[in-house]
């Protein structure tokens, strides 16, 4: 199993830009597919970016692409979440997740971070 702590959020105006961060530790972090999901309050978590084992594939929610990107340094055992044009729909907590699989990481992480919040003010 691998731990995982969320780091970077904080308040930020609508235009604006934060990077989060995911450290991990306990194994390495390139066994597995890394993921970022948001749960905003009275709503269901969804699925923001997912990046591959080695970091050469890329997936966003269409509600972010264009301008989130999601990175890892498999050597550091970060991730990160670049978050761009900030908009306040884009208000929740942010967490990162690991799984062996796309499927995994998509259904039952095997890890889950304890969430960081971003607040986007109008």
């Amino acid at each position: 199993q691998v731990q995982l702590v969320e780091s970077g959020g904080g308040l930020v105006q609508a235009g604006g830009s934060l990077r989060l961060s995911c450290a991990a530790s306990g194994r390495t972090v390139s066994n597995y597919v890394m993921g970022w999901f948001r749960q905003a309050p009275g709503k269901e978590r969804e699925f923001v970016a997912a990046i591959s084992k080695s970091g050469g594939s890329t997936y966003y929610a269409g509600s972010v692409k264009g301008r989130f990107t999601i990175s890892r340094d498999n050597a550091k055992n970060l991730v990160y979440l670049q978050m761009n044009s900030l908009k306040p729909e884009d208000t929740a907590v942010y967490y990162c997740a690991a799984g062996l699989n796309t499927n995994v990481v998509l259904t039952t992480p095997d890890s889950w971070g304890q969430g960081t919040q971003v607040t986007v003010s109008s």
